[in-house]
């Protein structure tokens, strides 16, 4: 999700099966979906969220505690439990309840002293690896520049919504 590119008013969208996502206002160039390939498989752990989060603009990987995390700048927009399976990731505080009731299996909500975060964890085991690749590009969204957002969609070939 690369919604905070947009400058339209922003509403909670499902997806084929109803879940609750962040406005989506890319899409594939065509169609075509270049990961196509990796549907339906599970992201390597970490090393899958790392080779992408290296790959972000102004994305850099940092240790903290123990616990490996990705920023931009000194905010955080992805983080793993120390075990591994777990992200927690950046995500709209007036979705998440939505996200989290519509797949428990899959989400959870932070611990209360993080709620004041724009912020969810997913149990990596549960997801795809074209979903960790939306859940990650859309918490890093929310930390960039709107332009800096809108370079790298233009040079992966998302388009706005029409």
């Amino acid at each position: 999700y690369l919604g905070e590119v947009a400058d339209a008013p922003q509403q909670a969208v499902g997806d084929a099966r109803g879940t609750p996502r962040a406005p989506a206002h890319f899409e594939r160039r065509g169609g075509f979906d270049r990961h196509v390939h990796d549907a339906g498989r599970p992201p390597d752990d970490l090393d899958d969220v790392r080779e992408l989060a290296l790959s972000l603009p102004r994305s850099y990987e940092a240790v903290v505690r123990g616990r490996v995390k990705f920023r931009v700048g000194q905010i955080v927009y992805v983080a793993f439990s120390h075990d591994g399976e777990t992200m927690g990731f950046g995500f709209p505080k007036e979705l998440r309840d939505a996200l989290v009731q519509s797949e428990p299996h899959k989400f959870s909500l932070p611990s209360q002293s993080d709620m004041r975060f724009n912020w969810v964890h997913v149990r990596l085991a549960a997801i795809d690896a074209d979903e960790m690749r939306d859940l990650v590009e859309g918490a890093w969204a929310m930390c960039v520049p709107k332009r800096v957002a809108a370079e790298y969609a233009a040079s992966q070939g998302y388009q706005g919504e029409s």
